[in-house]
């Protein structure tokens, strides 16, 4: 199996890679050796033959999880790696979730929701071996490029800001705009490292239920203590700093900017990051938190890299199911979770598929939204406590996304840094801003949102993992990838309808096209995803990528909500393991982590990784 290609699984077939099982059945020659299809997005199909059991599902299972999101795989692959009997069912053909490779045009192959990497964790990478299951990324460097419009232009001044991983660079490209700025950049990054090393331990453990450690005994407390020294590390570092972390976590973005740079479009680009997937502007309270993204993420052992899965997002998906795989885990596809049972105790007891067919389960974690897991799939269960479904109706799940996925027939020619030759240029690599020369276009676009209606500047980041990733796109073709706001879920002078996406297609396209003329011409195909096509198709809840706001209230002790820390729940033995829980959404895999060390501990096992 090609390590980029994702993967679908033919209905009814489970996957079980049992060596002891592959073994036996060899010596006995008794192997049943069953042809199972794999597809690429190209449709090709590819038979391999394997020993695997197939069929319908067993009847039950140690611990089951709803949904085949990168962090159900995650759940799944630690699940079984730790003995456990494990299944995973996923609604759609393909597993992934969000984080998926699909074929919608023709030949060229796009990361379909998620665009890409930096945000999982470096021990999910070395635990799971994704590197021996075939996940190999493309690092940019430079990974941000903000191009200047034409029409904005100053004489003899500069046309264009790129942004990467070289200090030196950094420094020459923000000269270009403020001396002070320049100088003043690597400090400003330091600092926001020294937050990183702060927060970065919290977001592999569960948050602390200050609850169950009032009612513990003392040698209860005494064991919780151990279990969150963490905490203790995070607060010796924080502390030196504190005035100033407490005040990223809650002023907005523009009041932290202002105190660090002077220019334009430094500040603009950086704060792109403090709103992107959440229906805030830069002059939100709070939005100076999502500023740590910037240099939070890891790849390759090297802070704050961003890279380009080979064959697209689908290929983490792919790596993170073949180590499940591999441990024994069991994966179903074309198998949408119905219910969620529970037994005469109120305790989670299995589930019911829509086809009918019902699983027991010990445990069950589930990997959809809050509100898909408590409103849909235990709507009609009276163990769900009332005063919990009124926390769950207060999550805001407001999108002002819509992805727009491209296919190209030419690079992008960009009149600030002009191309030359077929081949990508530098930029080309990067996350490129468009409409972010100030920090006032993208409170513009805000304003829009809010207002009910799409914007008709929209604040659009654009990227072509092509240029790194040559198995997406026939040859000197791309793939544009789209991420587009604000455009909100419900629109007050209409509906998301045919019409309506392609008037809003053609305003994103018409924005580029006054950056690098000829974009319009060199379009093959596209996809259009407002907010309630990443609902329909995704299951994410009004289209929110992160499974609910990233707001400070809806994190650590308060996700999902202020009564349940995640991942436990107020129904016996089932976890949420999805971006809804703690630490948040993001291609992270630290909330499927997380769940399954609590689905160990609650079987009696022990946590045998670090």
């Amino acid at each position: 199996i090609h390590p980029s290609a994702p993967i679908r699984w033919s209905n009814s077939i489970s996957f079980r890679l049992s060596l002891d099982w592959f073994l036996s059945c060899r010596m006995k020659k008794l192997v049943d050796q069953r042809r199972l299809t794999f597809r690429t997005v190209t449709g090709v199909s590819r038979i391999i033959s394997r020993s695997l059991s197939s069929g319908n599902p067993r009847e039950s299972y140690d611990v089951v999880i709803v949904g085949g999101g990168h962090n159900g795989l995650v759940a799944g692959a630690y699940l079984a790696s730790s003995g456990l009997n494990t299944a995973v069912f996923e609604r759609r053909h393909v597993v992934g979730g969000a984080a998926v490779t699909e074929e919608i045009v023709p030949g060229y192959k796009f990361s379909r929701a998620s665009y890409v990497l930096s945000l999982l964790r470096p021990q999910i990478f070395q635990e799971l071996q994704l590197k021996e299951h075939g996940l190999k990324v493309h690092l940019r460097d430079p990974s941000s490029y903000t191009p200047i419009r034409s029409d904005l232009w100053k004489e003899n001044g500069p046309k264009s800001l790129t942004l990467g991983m070289c200090g030196k660079k950094n420094h020459a490209e923000i000269s270009k705009f403020s001396a002070k700025d320049a100088d003043m950049f690597a400090v400003y990054e330091a600092e926001l490292e020294k937050f990183v090393e702060a927060v970065d331990p919290l977001l592999d453990h569960a948050a602390i239920d200050l609850k169950s450690f009032a009612n513990a005994s003392v040698f209860e407390k005494i064991g919780l203590l151990k279990q969150n020294l963490h905490l203790l590390k995070a607060g010796k570092i924080v502390g030196p700093v504190a005035n100033s972390f407490y005040e990223l976590m809650t002023a907005p973005t523009t009041k932290i900017l202002d105190k660090w740079f002077e220019s334009e479009p430094l500040k603009a680009t950086l704060a792109t990051d403090s709103c992107i997937g959440a229906m805030i502007s830069p002059d939100t309270p709070g939005s100076g938190y999502v500023l740590l993204h910037h240099v939070m993420g890891e790849l390759e052992g090297v802070r704050g890299a961003w890279g380009y899965p080979e064959g697209g997002m689908g290929g983490v998906s792919a790596a993170i199911a073949k180590s499940a795989l591999a441990a024994g885990a069991e994966i179903y596809t074309e198998k949408e979770v119905g219910r969620i049972t529970t037994d005469s105790g109120g305790a989670v007891s299995g589930i019911v598929l829509k086809d009918g067919t019902e699983v027991k389960s010990r445990v069950v974690l589930s990997n959809a939204t809050p509100e898909v897991t408590f409103n849909r799939l235990m709507v009609e269960s009276e163990d769900v406590p009332k005063e919990f479904r009124k926390e769950l109706s207060k999550i805001d799940y407001t999108s002002p996304v819509c992805k727009i996925n491209v296919a190209l027939d030419r690079l992008p020619d960009f009149e600030a840094d002009p191309n030359q030759g077929d081949e990508p240029m530098p930029h080309h690599r990067c996350t490129i801003h468009i409409n972010c020369e100030d920090s006032s276009m993208i409170t513009d676009a805000y304003q829009d949102g809010v207002s009910g209606r799409f914007s008709r500047n929209p604040m659009i980041e654009m990227t072509l993992p092509s240029s790194l990733d040559k198995t997406l796109a026939p040859p000197g073709h791309h793939v544009c990838l789209l991420f587009t706001q604000y455009a909100p879920y419900n629109l007050v002078d209409g509906a998301w309808d045919e019409e309506t996406k392609e008037e809003y297609a053609n305003v994103v396209f018409n924005a580029i096209e006054k950056y690098a003329p000829g974009f319009k011409s060199s379009v093959v195909g596209k996809e259009v995803l407002p907010p309630p096509e990443l609902e329909r198709i995704f299951g994410l809840t009004g289209g929110n990528i992160f499974h609910g706001s990233m707001s400070l209230d809806q994190l650590y002790l308060t996700r999902p909500t202020a009564g349940s820390v995640s991942p436990s729940t107020p129904v016996t033995n089932l976890l949420l393991c999805g971006s809804g829980a703690h630490p948040g959404g993001g291609v992270m895999g630290a909330p499927g982590r997380i769940a399954a060390q609590a689905a160990i501990k609650k079987l009696g096992g022990s946590w045998k990784f670090s």
